[in-house]
């Protein structure tokens, strides 16, 4: 199997609900709109969130900043995961830390992952970053069988990192739920990557400047979804 496109077998867990969050790049806001996403549609029922594989956990924990920002419950949050020390790829911080991330574990992560309540699951990197020599962020999106909405910035570039990940995703026959553009609103680029990725953009989320709970829970309920495109995920 090459490093191009990974053959997946069937989800492993066909009854998780929900959605799977990932970026046109790293550092793109995926954690931010991950508690977001919790404030937003904790409205309808309880819903969870679990990050799979982090990286650079010595200098960040997504599990503690969605916790703390989306006013988290310790419910609400499935810590089991892969963490790993270095902030890299996850096949290179794991190779460095002198293993790799074995396609049997995460299945036994995703098989343990509890069915009562619809996920946020939140990836890592964007979509074809590498998580081991056959596995791409693709294959695990197959195995969890969620749908994927896109994290973009706002500005120049954006279209076509966007519609490259549209791309990728559509090509492996996942889902995409919708985007959610951040940073300073842009009426073309969003208009544009509605059109050419047949898709929706259900947010435009400002970059904050030292983002609180209170003030990204108001946004969210405000400004997130407004239309509640995104409701048939989080529904049983």
């Amino acid at each position: 199997m090459g490093r191009g496109v990974a053959y997946c077998t069937p989800a492993v867990n066909n009854m998780l609900r929900g959605i799977f969050v990932t970026g046109t790049d790293t550092g793109i806001g995926k954690t931010v709109v991950s508690a977001a996403l919790l404030h937003r549609y904790r409205l309808a029922g309880p819903v969870g969130y679990w990050k799979p594989i982090q990286t650079g956990i010595e200098q960040d924990d997504d599990s503690a900043t969605v916790r703390e920002l989306g006013s988290a419950a310790d419910s609400e949050i499935h810590s089991e995961g892969i963490r790993l020390e270095r902030p890299l790829s996850p096949h290179l911080a794991a190779r460095l830390a002198g293993h790799e991330i074995e396609a049997a574990h995460l299945e036994n992560l995703i098989g343990s992952l509890p069915t009562n309540v619809p996920w946020i699951v939140e990836g890592a990197g964007g979509a074809l970053v590498p998580i081991n020599d056959s596995w791409l962020m693709t294959d695990l999106m197959k195995r969890l069988g969620l749908p994927a909405l896109i994290v973009a910035r706002s500005g120049l570039g954006t279209i076509n990192h966007t519609l490259l990940t549209i791309e990728a995703l559509r090509a492996r026959s996942l889902r995409v739920a919708g985007v959610v553009m951040v940073g300073e609103p842009n009426t073309d680029n969003r208009v544009a990557i509605e059109q050419y990725g047949d898709t929706i953009v259900v947010g435009e989320m400002p970059w904050f400047n030292r983002v609180h709970a209170d003030e990204l829970g108001r946004w969210s309920r405000a400004e997130l979804d407004p239309a509640n495109r995104l409701a048939e995920f989080f529904q049983s």
